[in-house]
């Protein structure tokens, strides 16, 4: 069985004593005592108070702390995972971090250019410990965000998992689940800067030149 403990301590990514992620984590929660209630009023806040912009790649210890994405108030999925998981355990949530390759129909086509695939490896989400069970949260798109691609928003209501949905509102597909990786109890970044530069190459440089994934969305649903 998993020691909890280690899903409760802070670490170099999951800064979950950060003076910043306590207040962050502790105006959301509230009064809120019941650790599900907490959990849910944190992953929401996690996904719409901080926008999904998987141009912001820097991987990095610093690139990925929950702290730093926290103050840019943007992130792609890996970071908003891990704030996620740091906003649990400031207020005693166990929590940890997943990790699965997803098909994604439904990325800009500047961005499957950039990446040369539609394949996102090391996709990521956080599984929450409640109620004696670890609960699958996936904080990645904000709102606004799927509104544009008219995708289903993903709700969280700590009893199920909470992964992206096969299917958009008009019935084609979303995002198909590949490969899990496991999950973990802090970033495994060696791991997926190895398998990100098989994949993609220099992603990183790549994504300099982007523009703003917003405004490609945006454009998209327009055009």
């Amino acid at each position: 069985m998993d020691d909890i403990q280690q899903y409760l301590s802070p670490t170099a990514f999951i800064d979950s004593d950060n003076a910043a992620i306590q207040a962050f984590a502790s105006n959301c929660a509230g009064d809120i005592a019941d650790p599900r209630e907490k959990a849910i009023a944190l992953y929401y806040a996690v996904r719409d108070q901080i926008f999904y912009d998987p141009y912001n790649v820097a991987l990095t210890p610093d690139g990925l702390k929950a702290s730093q994405t926290l103050e840019q108030g943007a992130g792609w999925c890996v970071p908003k995972a891990i704030l996620l998981a740091a906003c649990c355990r400031a207020q005693g949530v166990p929590a940890k971090l997943g990790f699965a390759d997803v098909k994604n129909h439904l990325s800009t086509e500047r961005m499957r250019a950039v990446m040369g695939t539609d394949v996102f490896i090391w996709h990521g989400y956080t599984a929450i410990y409640l109620n004696g069970e670890w609960v699958k949260a996936t904080p990645a798109f904000n709102l606004s965000l799927c509104e544009k691609f008219h995708i289903h928003p993903l709700e969280f209501d700590g009893l199920a998992d909470s992964i992206y949905h096969e299917f958009d509102q008009s019935g084609n597909r979303h995002m198909e689940y590949l490969n899990y990786r496991g999950e973990f109890a802090d970033m495994p970044l060696s791991e997926l800067k190895t398998s990100f530069l098989e994949t993609y190459g220099d992603l990183e440089a790549k994504l300099k030149t982007a523009a703003s994934f917003e405004a490609e969305a945006q454009a998209e649903a327009e055009g």
